[in-house]
């Protein structure tokens, strides 16, 4: 399964830097949905990419449907549209098996490739693209009730990793060195 991660207008740089180091760095694909509120060369987008952009999977797309094209061609069978507005919660939904709990009984059998939808920083996520992906694929990080919304590049970092998570971390071989020769202590 890949994880695609599809940014709709992003505005700040430092968090489209971010994301494209998290992509990189977890094998998910990035898809800009433009207009972008910045150029790709600039210095903040390279600095928070800290140039792992060359190590990511980056596709510009010139608006919604071109975006969504590419995804049905990258066989997307599931596209998930991340919003506050009128939307479960996101750990409703199980990636593992491309079932949502509770709702209209959707299933499929085993996981597809799967899209990840945000919106802009300022904006969120238009109206258009929550009604083409469908009200039954509406999803929400949990927050209090008085909460506007989370930064963008952390709900990207928190619904990537669950997603990955949910499908056994597929493509890590745990690079890290030594540490089967580690030794955790108990505090009691």
């Amino acid at each position: 399964m890949i994880i695609h991660i599809v940014l709709v207008a992003p505005k700040m740089p430092s968090n489209t830097g971010n994301i494209i180091r998290l992509c990189a760095n977890s094998g998910a694909q990035l898809h800009l949905v433009q207009p972008l509120g910045f150029e790709l060369d600039d210095k903040k987008l390279r600095r928070a990419g800290l140039d792992y952009h060359e190590y990511a999977h980056l596709q510009v797309h010139e608006d919604w449907a071109a975006t969504k094209s590419a995804l049905l061609a990258a066989d997307c069978q599931t596209i998930i549209a991340l919003t506050t507005k009128l939307s479960r919660p996101f750990y409703d939904y199980d990636f593992s098996t491309q079932t949502i709990d509770n709702i209209d009984n959707i299933s499929k059998n085993g996981a597809s490739n799967v899209a990840l939808v945000f919106g802009s920083e300022t904006a969120g996520l238009p109206d258009t693209i929550r009604d083409d992906i469908g009200a039954n694929h509406w999803l929400r990080l949990p927050m209090l009730p008085d909460s506007r919304s989370l930064n963008l590049s952390n709900s990207v970092a928190i619904c990537l990793y669950e997603v990955w998570r949910q499908q056994g971390f597929g493509g890590d071989a745990g690079r890290s060195v030594g540490y089967e020769n580690l030794t955790v202590y108990d505090a009691k």
